[in-house]
């Protein structure tokens, strides 16, 4: 199928930011954003669950219930992700490796889904990995659905409000490249967010 032109710089967008993250949980080398290969080890489970500060949302055995300030454990399995609902706490409570690359494979699982899939998983449905291996083979099966829904769609598609039927976003109400345009956000920013933190740990051991 032709990629919209449209659609084609937000598809290479993603694909870098995806490769880019990617390379930085599990290594090698990641690129050092010159070029350069930097060596990096594969994560550890207890750089996924590390917390900076007092307080963080995680991800948790659900047999040990939510965190401070959360009221439930988000997703499937015997884990879950520290969850409240609106209004969520404020301040917003920092969030773990863990936290962030849980809720980013089950954003892109489910807009997969809710693009050109059943159009019916839930957060419920969603398995929450307990180990960083997991958690990060998770993130690429949810990549891999996200860009496989993206190139099912046609220009048309792109200017239809709620193509994508979403339940968690303003997907309904909005056009889909719009929507494609936010999941790239979503994924750069906690994209940076993972790389700051394995940084931060790394300092921490030094």
């Amino acid at each position: 199928m032709v990629i919209p032109p449209r659609l084609a710089p937000l598809l290479q967008q993603f694909d870098f930011a995806r490769e880019r993250l990617t390379h930085r949980m599990t290594g090698p080398v990641m690129d050092s954003g010159d070029g350069s290969d930097t060596e990096v080890g594969p994560m550890t489970d207890e750089e996924l669950f590390w917390e900076p500060v007092p307080g963080c949302w995680s991800v948790r055995r659900r047999t040990d219930g939510p965190g401070p300030r959360a009221t439930l454990l988000a997703g499937a399995g015997d884990w879950g992700r520290d969850a409240a609902a609106y209004p969520h706490p404020w301040p917003p409570p920092f969030t773990t490796i863990a936290w962030r690359l849980s809720h980013l494979s089950e954003m892109l699982t489910l807009r997969a889904d809710h693009t050109a899939g059943s159009r019916v998983l839930t957060r419920d449905d969603h398995p929450v990995s307990g180990g960083a291996a997991e958690a990060v083979a998770a993130f690429d099966t949810g990549a891999a659905a996200w860009r496989k829904a993206l190139l099912s769609v046609d220009d048309a598609a792109l200017d239809t409000v709620g193509y994508c039927t979403y339940p968690h976003g303003s997907d309904a109400e909005e056009p889909f490249i719009d929507i494609a345009w936010w999941v790239n956000q979503e994924l750069l920013h906690h994209g940076a967010e993972i790389a700051l933190l394995r940084d931060l740990h790394r300092a921490r051991q030094r």
